[in-house]
């Protein structure tokens, strides 16, 4: 850091397997792609090309070496994969990622049904290409899923081989662990949390409040997805007790 500071909490660095940010690019440009690292690659984990994004951005190729020459893993968002999916296209899906160099793969089920059993097997495919990260929860806010089939969903999709299990907000975080208005479901999360391992879940938190609700309940290395790159240094100085909103959680009461 620039220069020292006491009382400060223990955050994990780079590379880390907890405390990761993840952040969702939505159509950045590679001089963007450039301007952005150029701040913010320490603090910046992983980057998805949100939904179907790769389809239509240009220079795709370019943009995902342009991360990767920073040392950043990239993956299609998980809408994708459920294109593919939906017109059996799945050894397309796989040839694709090989063929851009991608190494991480997200498999939801957020816009189509696919049987449980079914999606544990896309998940156990794949790891035999790369990291794993599966999507619990629909993008249909009329869709309630009661706790334990939160727990029972994440646990079989770890067990399948899935390095994270993703709870699921949508871009906006308004669905899945969150109510239409943004609020966490506070008893939801909590209950997941009483079976799974919190460092095995990435929260999508793309509002300021949600990400503060997850840093107060698990602290400074708690895994965030779904974040804006304007929003990567204003996460990281929230993590660490620098933004009002978190200010007073690392300070001894003595000042010591």
């Amino acid at each position: 850091m620039n220069f020292h500071l006491s009382q400060m909490p223990d955050r994990l660095i780079k590379p880390r397997i907890s405390g990761i940010t993840m952040v969702m690019d939505k159509g950045l440009s590679i001089p963007e792609i450039h301007q952005f690292m150029s701040i913010c690659r320490p603090h910046v984990d992983i980057v998805k090309l949100g939904f179907g994004t790769s389809y239509v951005t240009p220079d795709l190729r370019k943009k995902i070496e342009t991360y990767q020459s920073y040392d950043i893993p990239v993956y299609f968002g998980g809408t994708l994969f459920e294109a593919f999916l939906i017109r059996n296209q799945f050894q397309d899906y796989i040839d694709t990622c090989k063929d851009f160099g991608i190494s991480h793969m997200e498999v939801s089920d957020g816009s189509i049904s696919i049987p449980h059993a079914e999606k544990c097997g896309y998940i156990e495919k794949l790891t035999k290409y790369g990291i794993v990260l599966s999507e619990v929860g629909s993008k249909d806010a009329a869709h309630i899923i009661p706790p334990y089939k939160w727990i029972e969903l994440m646990r079989a999709e770890l067990d399948a081989g899935a390095t994270y299990v993703i709870a699921e907000a949508r871009e906006a975080g308004n669905v899945g662990i969150y109510r239409g208005s943004g609020e966490v479901r506070e008893g939801l999360v909590q209950e997941i949390l009483t079976q799974i391992p919190g460092e095995k879940i990435l929260w999508e938190a793309p509002q300021k409040a949600q990400q503060l609700y997850f840093i107060e309940l698990l602290g400074c290395n708690v895994n965030l997805g779904n974040i804006a790159h304007t929003e990567v240094i204003p996460l990281e100085t929230m993590r660490i007790g620098l933004r009002g909103d978190t200010f007073n959680m690392f300070l001894s009461k003595d000042g010591q």
